[in-house]
């Protein structure tokens, strides 16, 4: 089957069966065994098959002509049985593309591997809620579903710990996490090394030089770029005036702001609102779908 473009993050589990998956245009075909779960990314179409080599349907038509009044789609009557469960999330566009950039399009997380432990039980959960229609069904779903986004990010971490620097990665390190964290929750306030140092308990070298090794940034780099990322997506949304927005992201003045924004963006405000505006439609929702 060939599933079309999807925004943002898709995920799966397999609670019985084996089937293949990869992003149409790869090389790489993962076989996903029972109790696998993955990840997709890029935003790409994609193809799941139970024989890689026999040529795509239209997965979305046929998901659509056979979905039972449970929810469940059922396809197929003979071969090995499968069951799957899966769902999507879509992020605020705030960060959104922070996260997604730090991903591989296509995230396997074996069930064989011991990092997958917590995964199990979460699968456990799963298989429990999708047997039957019960109260409260689509409150437990969601609930679940950011568990398992949760603990394969987690998960995928452990494993990358020898990829390149990126905030993402650096999240998991206690010092230069609680750094990111204090950074992101307070972007306007006027952060000095020393200070962020001193919040570590590391000497403003130490803390410098860890920071660069982890994040590939210096600490005052990384927050301009998240400050301009907080920037253009309230720009986007279109609703508060230029003094504001700069405000909020710690400048004291538009033409201070209107600087910093253009030498990070190679765009004005004006000229990026123009061209990027999205009406003020929400898309800061978060979810699960079949």
């Amino acid at each position: 089957m060939r599933f079309p473009p999807y925004r943002h993050v898709k995920f799966g589990g397999v609670l019985r069966g084996s089937f293949w998956l990869w992003v149409e245009g790869a090389s790489e075909r993962i076989k996903l065994e029972e109790g696998d779960f993955y990840l997709l990314t890029s935003g790409q179409s994609y193809c799941s098959a139970s024989d890689p080599d026999q040529p795509c349907q239209d997965g979305r038509r046929i998901f659509d002509t056979h979905k039972d009044s449970d929810g469940v789609v059922r396809f197929g009557n003979s071969g090995e049985q499968l069951i799957a469960v899966g769902g999507r999330f879509e992020f605020d566009d705030t960060t959104s593309d922070m996260l997604l950039r730090q991903l591989p399009p296509l995230i396997h997380l074996p069930v064989a591997s011991q990092r997958s432990r917590s995964l199990r039980a979460i699968l456990e959960l799963l298989a429990a809620e999708t047997q039957a229609v019960q109260p409260g069904t689509a409150i437990t779903a969601g609930s679940i579903a950011n568990l398992v986004l949760v603990q394969s990010l987690r998960t995928h971490l452990e494993a990358a710990s020898s990829q390149p620097a990126s905030w993402l990665r650096a999240l998991t390190d206690p010092q230069i996490g609680a750094t990111l964290c204090l950074m992101h929750s307070d972007p306007a306030r006027p952060w000095r090394i020393e200070e962020l140092a001193a919040a570590t308990a590391m000497s403003r070298t130490t803390f410098m030089q860890r920071f660069k090794a982890l994040v590939g940034l210096p600490p005052l780099e990384y927050l301009l770029r998240w400050r301009m990322t907080l920037a253009s997506a309230r720009l986007r949304e279109g609703h508060k005036s230029l003094a504001q927005i700069a405000e909020s992201v710690g400048y004291g003045s538009s033409s201070a702001f209107s600087l910093a924004f253009k030498r990070t963006t190679g765009q004005s405000p004006g000229h990026f609102r123009a061209e990027h505006k999205v009406g003020g439609s929400d898309t800061s929702t978060t979810g699960a779908d079949n």
